[in-house]
């Protein structure tokens, strides 16, 4: 019997290491630079790679995780006054991952965040078209720290590239060391703050407690330019857009020490685009300085009939304390029929979330269908159908109001020559 129960008791033991183990992040990482011996870049921290290339026929997308195995590569510094550091991290057969850094007087970050993917690397990128290696870049990564404190963000924060996404997770990093080791002071991400009740000591979040609740309006910049965007593949063109995009944000803003509404007209000559065409949705990316709008459009074969059914941004303006991130994937608008494209010149607006919206203006899209390089017949919104309705019941009843006023006229007229028979 003692023998059986202290069987029970290893494998409930074994049972609950197993459980910790899977509570455990996975695939972490401790990434370190150093100058001799003195460490200037520590990062722990895990990462997935979502990345879209093109097949011999068609696009293909990889996922990748950043292994345990990963290492710093000789690529790497620690900088000095004409350079910045430079944290280069070789992974797999072949792919890499940097992040470079930027300091001011109170401040550091990263400032640009790059990702290199060996294609010839045939496990990972099977039936890869090309065989150079892709590239990918962004400026806006969204992580900032106060110096001389450890940036630390365990909740999912995701950098949105030219057809790669990169997902952080479990993020604690710091550049410009001080002391061979992460800070015990830390600069807490946004997403981290908002989850937590109360405040760790030592900690100093990203976002300050706003003196007001009521965010104070900025000046409208007026009505945005309409730009061209598209999306092709291997057989052309596949996605056609255009359309002028003004951007609606509420964020707390360092300068103001307050809530604020910002407004951001898209400007469509420095806007670049991308994405990806699959049987049954389709992706526009748009990338406009440090902002980053993602739609998703899907198809129901069966009537037919597409729609938008996500939208998300992921931002950092100068004038926000922490990066700023909203989806929405529950949306139904924007609604059109395969092979035709969705026009709409009233303005509308696309609700994301209570701190995030776009509106539209002078929009035509079509996702799906695509011919010629060419948009399809319009199928014009109801608001432009409302619009033109207006104009002509007013005209109607302007027509007969004058119809009225000539009959009665003609009427009295009539009634006043009756008055002047000869008797």
């Amino acid at each position: 019997m003692a023998q059986r129960s202290g069987k029970r008791a290893f494998l409930a033991g074994m049972a609950l290491l197993a459980l910790l183990g899977c509570l455990r992040p996975v695939h972490a990482v401790v990434l370190e630079v150093k100058e001799g011996n003195v460490s200037c870049i520590i990062a722990d921290l895990s990462a997935n790679f979502s990345v879209l290339y093109s097949l011999s026929s068609g696009t293909g997308t990889a996922q990748l995780v950043l292994p345990s195995s990963a290492e710093v590569d000789k690529g790497s510094r620690c900088g000095n006054t004409s350079l910045s550091p430079l944290l280069v991290a070789s992974f797999g057969n072949g792919h890499s991952l940097s992040l470079g850094f930027f300091r001011n007087e109170t401040k550091y970050g990263v400032g640009t965040l790059n990702v290199t993917f060996n294609l010839n690397d045939n496990v990972t990128f099977p039936d890869a078209k090309s065989k150079d290696p892709l590239n990918a870049s962004s400026s806006s990564t969204g992580i900032l720290a106060q110096l001389n404190t450890t940036y630390r963000c365990m909740s999912t924060s995701r950098v949105v590239m030219d057809g790669v996404n990169v997902t952080f997770t479990n993020m604690r990093v710091e550049a410009y060391v001080k002391a061979n080791n992460l800070s015990k002071e830390e600069t807490v991400c946004a997403a981290d703050a908002s989850a937590t009740t109360t405040s760790a000591p030592k900690t100093t979040p990203v976002t300050t407690t706003p003196v007001t609740t009521t965010p104070v309006p900025t000046m409208a910049p007026g009505n945005p330019l309409p730009g061209n965007y598209n999306v092709t593949n291997q057989n052309g063109t596949c996605l056609l857009a255009a359309m002028g995009l003004q951007l609606n944000f509420t964020y707390f803003s360092a300068v103001r020490n307050k809530t604020v509404q910002d407004i951001v007209n898209l400007q469509p000559n420095v806007t670049k685009s991308s994405g990806s065409c699959e049987a049954s949705s389709a992706t526009l990316i748009l990338m406009y300085e440090r902002t980053n709008l993602t739609f998703t459009f899907t198809l129901n074969s069966t009537v037919k009939k597409y729609h938008l059914s996500a939208l998300g941004v992921d931002a950092s303006l100068p004038d926000m304390t922490a990066p700023f991130s909203a989806s929405n994937a529950t949306l139904d608008v924007l609604r059109g029929t395969l092979g035709k494209s969705y026009m709409c010149n009233s303005k509308q607006t696309l609700v994301v979330s209570d701190r995030f919206s776009v509106n539209t203006f002078r929009l035509q899209v079509q996702p799906f269908g695509v011919s010629n390089n060419q948009f399809g017949a319009a199928e014009e919104c109801q608001l432009d159908e409302d619009n033109m309705l207006i104009p002509i019941i007013v005209g109607a009843a302007l027509a007969g109001l004058v119809l009225i006023v000539l009959i009665a006229y003609l009427i009295g007229r009539k009634r006043s020559h009756a008055g002047y028979q000869t008797i």
